[in-house]
């Protein structure tokens, strides 16, 4: 334009930000100036929470031999379900424990017992019935429980009587901060934002962690936040695991804050020691509003002048010294944290109110799931795998985790990829050497790396859409699903290739793994993947690393009880009460068959998902709500199945008058009493007195029904009877 008489003119080129040539008089807008470069948000999305499924899998994926867990009795192993005819015909859980000893659990009883997770089946515990050694288990892990929650409490308290420091948000300023996010927000997103809002604008301290699974858009949360608390005139500091990290969140960040009166910095290797210094002095001065860095933000020499928000990425990668820093900090300032260990559902129910925690586990709306396969070690195909990814224009992750060996390795893909630029990355380099390789691969220098699984936390390389994984059968399944997140982080559909060597030749537990690496192709899956290293490393998470043991020695789920009970009773003031954790159901037999036949329910696993489900219904609602399911997915019930859901409404009843055990049978009943309240017992007295031709004393606070019952309806008629002579 400078030699031309065109005052306006309209060009393409590849811009990403207007500006302004003063000496030639000259301004440069470019289309997001004009009209943002915001993606459409689809009309009337319905919103909703996303509920992924817990981590922790039910009983339907049992199989013989599988850990079990009993409140009392402690770990056995699971045997199946058995029919017996005892007292009317019913089905139990059979459990074998060490030295052949099985226990027969009632299917009414089955919120006993739980899946045992918290290390590899093959390692799981496996306890003598009868004995005090599961007793003295259980005390120790209540003992570390009791510490843990009051821990947390403490945090807590200490939290909500300094209170945050609330933030203003200007409405206008956000909106157009929002506009440059080039994508539309997932609902799972939305959420999450709205939470981190509300958690800024309200006087008490933010302690939030946002979980979501590798590329599902928590940085844009943080940036949100990032620009909610620097705009409220409050520094910001990013807290990341690894200078390369670091660079790239720098870049992210830079170019989200670019039309912003907002000066971002990063403290890392890559700046020269004068420019260090400059950004250190800046910041205790308040001239630097957001600073991202690795650990050395938590130095001692670096100083804020107005610290609002401390966002922490992956917290479990730093080391205990800086762990130590954080939770002492967590008091101070409101605290982002993001992670991509997909944290179980039923941790996060037992600290509800301690921490808060946003799911994020839906995927951005263009991204396409891994395309996965499994095979043995082909030249053609990966010749094929490595040449399509180059000719559209994209990189290659191979990966080959032997040290010894890799540069053989890289010598043989070279051959057979002879157009590819290939190098090495791996641990036992130089840092400074393995910086400089990872941050050429992302600007494209070269594009195969040949590496080991250093690359599993690695910095987002949007180009790199293929990854070879070679001995795929040696690696974990958590670990093939981290290293398959590093490929498709963009629109482009991406592939991962298991290699393994004969089939023969794996073992069992490695076709395992590998089959589930298959199907869970779906994006979002972390938050299903049953592996025990990541509920256990979830759990570490929150509660620090030497929880661990006692989650191995108990079991996850009970666990994770013990830790909601401790909770709730020091939230109440209360001394937990965690050494008794037989939860008493009243006994109820009627002597009439109560089960689900197997020619209605024929799956067993399904059987046992809806007695487990029955037996940990809390009231009549829910038991209304199980009962239309069953109708709705196995047709009219029979009058065995009928049996059972009107036996666990008794059961609920029967809570109101401290009822122990209830027994009918043809030629009358017992009730027994746990009670010693007075009211109780003088309604009893008086009933036995009114109502003598129906009810007689016995002993052991018992009262006896008198009658004949021969069918089922009379029965349940005379148990309903009692129920309602007592309430009145």
């Amino acid at each position: 334009f400078l030699h031309s008489d065109i005052e306006l003119a309209v060009t393409v080129a590849p811009i990403e930000n207007g500006t302004h040539f003063l000496a030639d008089k000259i301004t440069i807008l470019d289309e997001s100036c004009l009209f943002g470069n915001r993606a459409n948000r689809s009309r009337q999305k319905k919103r909703f929470k996303a509920n992924p499924d817990d981590v922790i899998s039910n009983l339907s994926e049992l199989h013989i031999g599988s850990p079990i867990v009993h409140i009392d009795h402690g770990v056995g192993r699971y045997q199946g379900l058995e029919t017996h005819n005892f007292d009317g015909e019913a089905e139990f859980l059979v459990l074998e424990y060490f030295g052949g000893d099985k226990l027969y659990v009632p299917v009414s009883s089955l919120h006993l017992v739980s899946r045992y997770t918290g290390t590899s089946e093959e390692s799981a515990p496996w306890h003598k019935l009868g004995g005090d050694r599961w007793q003295k288990i259980r005390e120790k892990a209540a003992k570390k429980v009791k510490d843990v929650a009051a821990e947390l409490l403490q945090l807590y308290a200490i939290r909500e009587s300094r209170g945050g420091r609330k933030i203003d948000i200007d409405e206008s300023d956000y909106l157009q901060f929002c506009q440059g996010f080039p994508f539309e927000e997932t609902d799972d997103q939305l959420n999450a934002i709205e939470a981190v809002m509300k958690d800024l604008e309200s006087p008490k301290s933010m302690d939030r962690v946002i979980c979501g699974d590798v590329g599902f858009g928590k940085t844009e949360v943080a940036l949100r936040a990032a620009f909610m608390v620097a705009n409220d005139a409050k520094q910001v500091a990013i807290l990341v695991p690894t200078t390369l990290l670091a660079e790239q969140h720098y870049e992210n960040f830079l170019s989200r804050f670019a039309n912003f009166p907002i000066r971002v910095e990063v403290l890392s290797r890559f700046v020269k020691k004068s420019e260090q210094n400059k950004v250190i002095e800046d910041l205790q001065k308040g001239k630097v509003d957001i600073v991202i860095g690795t650990h050395k933000l938590l130095q001692k020499d670096i100083k804020f002048k107005n610290l609002g928000l401390i966002v922490i990425d992956e917290e479990h990668r730093f080391g205990v010294r800086q762990k130590e820093q954080l939770k002492k900090l967590r008091v101070e300032v409101d605290i982002l944290t993001l992670t991509a260990t997909p944290i179980p559902r039923t941790l996060n129910t037992a600290l509800s109110g301690l921490r808060d925690l946003s799911i994020i586990a839906t995927p951005p709306k263009a991204r396409l799931s891994v395309k996965t396969q499994v095979i043995e070690w082909d030249n053609v195909i990966i010749r094929e795998a490595c040449q399509r990814e180059i000719q559209r224009g994209g990189q290659v992750y191979f990966l080959h985790n032997d040290v010894r060996t890799i540069e053989q390795m890289a010598e043989t893909v070279q051959k057979l990829v002879p157009q590819a630029r290939v190098r090495i990355a791996h641990g036992q380099m130089h840092e400074n050497e393995l910086q400089q390789t990872m941050l050429e691969f992302h600007k494209m220098r070269f594009n195969v790396l040949v590496c080991t699984t250093i690359i599993e936390n690695g910095i987002d390389i949007p180009t790199a859409n293929t990854i070879i994984m070679n001995r795929a059968d040696k690696l974990g399944l958590a670990q093939m699903h981290q290293l398959r997140g590093r490929v498709g982080r963009s629109h482009h559909k991406a592939f991962a290739y298991m290699l393994i060597p004969d089939k023969k030749s794996i073992s069992a537990d490695a076709e395992k793994r590998l089959d589930a690496i298959v199907s869970l192709e779906e994006l979002g899956s972390g938050f299903t993947l049953a592996t025990h290293d990541l509920e256990i490393r979830g759990a570490g998470e929150l509660l620090g690393e030497e929880q661990s043991g006692q989650i191995q020695a108990i079991g996850f789920t009970l666990y994770c009880e013990l830790l909601e009970r401790a909770v709730k009773a020091l939230q109440k003031g209360d001394e937990p009460e965690l050494e008794d954790m037989s939860i008493h159901e009243t006994e109820i037999e009627l002597n009439i068959p109560a089960l689900f036949p197997d020619d209605f329910i024929p799956d067993v696993f399904l059987r046992l998902t809806f007695y487990k489900r029955l037996s940990q219904c809390e009231n009549k609602d829910d038991v209304t709500e199980l009962r239309v399911e069953v109708i709705d997915r196995f047709g009219k019930l029979p009058d065995q199945a009928a049996n059972l859901f009107e036996i666990k409404l008794l059961q609920l009843q029967s809570k109101h008058f401290d009822i122990h055990s209830l027994r009918v049978d043809q030629h009358g009943g017992t009730v027994k009493f746990d009670t010693k309240k007075e009211d109780l017992l003088r309604k009893l007295i008086q009933l036995v007195q009114t109502k003598y031709q129906d009810y007689k004393p016995a002993p052991d606070n018992a009262i006896r029904m008198l009658g004949e019952f021969p069918q089922a309806e009379q029965r349940f008629e005379a148990v309903e009877k009692f129920f309602n002579n007592l309430q009145n």
